[in-house]
């Protein structure tokens, strides 16, 4: 319990500091009726929160699901960070180019996705395989994506090998070895687990290939309208994920005690 407490005031404290420095000075505080700025302070607190959480969870269940857990939040203390800058950057400037968002996207993004490799090695034997090629994937959607939102790529080719990546993504969570695993070998806990995580990939992931849609290839969109489906479309896909695996770890370990 004391260890939980220091690693939960060490969390409060970091993430503590980093409001403070992106709430100080009168031009970087939140306007009334700014939603979009409403909506990264919302997800900034909520990543932050999600944060302490996992990490306190992978302490009480441990043993095989603690890196799991570890890395779900990792995940969201990347995003909680993020946003806060992200929401300094909007209340300052008015502005939050899709392009920074990448920052956050290219860390969490492969990392979210190698849990399918995680929460199914928890539980069966797993080969490496699945590892590389969802890890792999994961770099082919998100780097064409980047270069062609950043001017480096023609956003059309960009969008497109982008898709093939997620496609590939798809294929495997959905149809390939590591569903195979997931239906084969995992314990009824981790099935659901992995069925609801996979749905989030291809359900709630695809409003990110919607907005580069939208915004690249069809002319523009409102960037205020962006931002804010993008930041709960984030808040959902980034922490019901992590509750999808926090449940097959909880209720993994609750069987094997009881």
């Amino acid at each position: 319990m004391k260890q939980l407490l220091t690693l939960s005031f060490a969390v409060v404290s970091l993430f503590s500091g980093q409001a403070v420095l992106a709430a100080s000075g009168d031009s970087m505080m939140l306007q009334s009726g700014d939603f979009v700025g409403y909506s990264f302070w919302l997800i900034s607190m909520a990543m932050s929160a999600a944060t302490i959480f996992f990490l306190m969870e992978s302490m009480r269940i441990g043993g095989k699901w603690s890196t799991s857990l570890n890395v779900i939040a990792l995940v969201c203390f990347i995003a909680a960070f993020h946003y806060f800058y992200m929401r300094e950057m909007w209340v300052t400037t008015g502005e939050s180019p899709t392009t920074f968002r990448y920052i956050d996207w290219l860390l969490t993004v492969p990392l979210q996705l190698v849990e399918f490799y995680l929460i199914l090695a928890a539980v069966a034997a797993v080969s490496g395989g699945i590892f590389w090629r969802i890890f792999v994937g994961s770099l082919v959607m998100l780097v064409p994506g980047y270069m062609g939102e950043a001017g480096y790529l023609n956003a059309t080719v960009g969008f497109v090998i982008g898709m093939l990546g997620w496609a590939f993504i798809l294929y495997e969570i959905h149809a390939g070895e590591a569903s195979k695993v997931s239906a084969a070998s995992a314990s009824a806990a981790t099935q659901s687990s992995f069925t609801m995580m996979k749905w989030v990939v291809t359900v709630g992931w695809a409003i990110y290939p919607i907005g580069y849609f939208l915004g690249y290839l069809a002319g523009g969109t409102n960037a205020e309208t962006v931002n804010i489906v993008y930041n709960l479309a984030d808040l959902l896909n980034k922490i019901a994920f992590g509750l999808f695996i926090w449940y097959a770890a909880n209720e993994d370990t609750s069987s094997s005690h009881g």
